[in-house]
């Protein structure tokens, strides 16, 4: 099956010759290139990769494979993900500020999630207590067993707890604050991944929006 990016790769190299400050920037942090470079030229470019020619204070040449994680679905892509590519290489080196976040989002899948591992903690956490709340919870206990309910609150423990880490480190990346930073990390607690990658689409708009201020 032919590459959707490939098959349109004369046109997107002759837009980005009109742009080598952007495939300097993508060479130098995504290409680890430590030379001085001069120019560069993208002389290919996939779904997964694309390679620049760098020249290099001096005159010479150096190929550069950048790569492009995750893959692009498709020719749509190619624009928003050249632009966080553009945002996160100028940020990376310097050029420009990560953009901040100034505001929560608690998406809808986060509920749904929310509500699965809420249930699951408060089985864990309150089975065989002698309160209302303990008895219900022994109740459903008794049907599911112990073992499986057990599993699963440490598994999405753990696993939330790295996730939260992660969302940390996009919060002070972004500079969102104590208190709202503080919140996204509850949140991701509680329901993981449906919140985490929110952020990261938030962060991803807001790098987009910042690039094309500067276009």
């Amino acid at each position: 099956m032919a590459d959707p990016v490939a098959e349109k790769s004369g046109f997107l190299k002759m837009y980005m010759s009109n742009h080598p400050d952007t495939l300097v920037a993508y060479a130098k942090w995504f290409g680890k290139v430590k030379e001085v470079i001069t120019s560069a030229e993208m002389s290919a470019i996939d779904t997964k990769s694309m390679t620049l020619t760098c020249t290099l204070k001096g005159g010479a040449k150096k190929e550069v494979r950048v790569p492009i994680e995750p893959p692009m679905s498709g020719y749509d892509d190619v624009k928003p993900r050249l632009l966080e590519m553009k945002a996160f290489a100028q940020e990376g080196l310097g050029m420009i500020k990560a953009p901040k976040i100034t505001t929560f989002e608690f998406p809808g899948q986060a509920w749904i999630s929310g509500v699965v591992v809420g249930s699951i903690y408060y089985l864990y956490l309150f089975q065989g207590s002698s309160s209302l709340l303990g008895r219900v919870a022994s109740f459903v206990v008794s049907y599911t067993g112990e073992r499986p309910i057990a599993y699963a609150f440490w598994t999405l423990a753990i696993l939330h707890s790295l996730e939260s880490v992660y969302t940390f480190s996009l919060c002070r990346r972004h500079s969102t604050g104590f208190s709202l930073g503080t919140l996204y990390i509850f949140a991701t607690l509680l329901s993981g991944f449906p919140v985490w990658s929110n952020l990261r689409k938030k962060i991803q708009a807001a790098r987009i929006d910042s690039v094309m201020k500067i276009q």
